[in-house]
């Protein structure tokens, strides 16, 4: 029997890839081994590398990971669109977000606001600096580690108010989600997948990297929070 198609992906697709990587595995044969930690980290042990088959991850990242000649050129495939929510303690009052202004508003109130190290949190560092508030809320800041999901740390009731993307909140009980950022303040991540240059399955990866761009893939997407790329 061949071997497991080794995959690493960051915290975003995590769900996502399980799901499908499980039909994959039962239309083909062909088992799937996915390991999901913070994108940074996963970008750092493929640039140290580590051997895996197929890379998941930003797709900035992963064309950074081309011309660093880790991940093969022209293997780039692109999966899901995904956006940034807005989450609180289940049961805890729903601030308003519907807009930019009030937005910044709830921030401005919020005891503490979390988000992550990923795309989500470098974009919510700078949306805080155009409004004014970065140096006001500095102190109210809660990173969460590499891995870590914001959500977990909402339900937990250590963050009262946090941002991460949808696909890491849609099945965390505990939580209540408030919504989207409004289209605005509003960042897409795409979410791409590379074969490794490390691969000793390349064809394999391939094939997997296929079906997950493929629109049999679309359904899963959606009922996981992401739009199809």
């Amino acid at each position: 029997m061949a071997s497991p198609i080794s995959v690493i992906s960051s915290m975003a697709t995590k769900q996502l890839l399980a799901v499908l990587a499980k039909r994959h595995e039962l239309t083909t044969g062909q088992s799937v081994s996915i390991e999901s930690v913070g994108g940074v980290d996963a970008a750092k042990r493929v640039q140290a590398g580590e051997a895996f088959d197929l890379v998941v991850l930003a797709a900035n990242v992963i064309d950074q990971l081309i011309a660093e000649g880790r991940i093969v050129a022209g293997s780039r495939r692109d999966l899901v669109h995904s956006g940034v929510s807005v989450v609180v303690k289940a049961g805890a009052p729903r601030a308003d977000i519907s807009t930019e202004e009030a937005l910044k508003r709830a921030v401005s109130a919020a005891k503490s606001i979390g988000y992550s190290t990923g795309p989500s949190g470098v974009h919510l560092t700078s949306l805080f600096e155009r409004w004014g508030i970065a140096a006001d809320i500095k102190d109210r800041i809660v990173q969460a580690r590499p891995g870590v999901p914001v959500g977990s740390l909402v339900a937990k009731g250590e963050v009262e108010l946090g941002f991460q993307q949808l696909s890491e909140l849609i099945h965390l009980s505990g939580v209540d989600i408030l919504g989207p950022l409004p289209a605005s303040a509003q960042i897409i991540t795409t979410f791409s997948a590379g074969v490794a240059a490390a691969s000793t399955q390349a064809d394999a990866a391939r094939a997997l990297s296929a079906f997950l761009a493929s629109p049999a893939a679309d359904a899963a997407k959606r009922s996981n929070g992401m739009d199809p790329a």
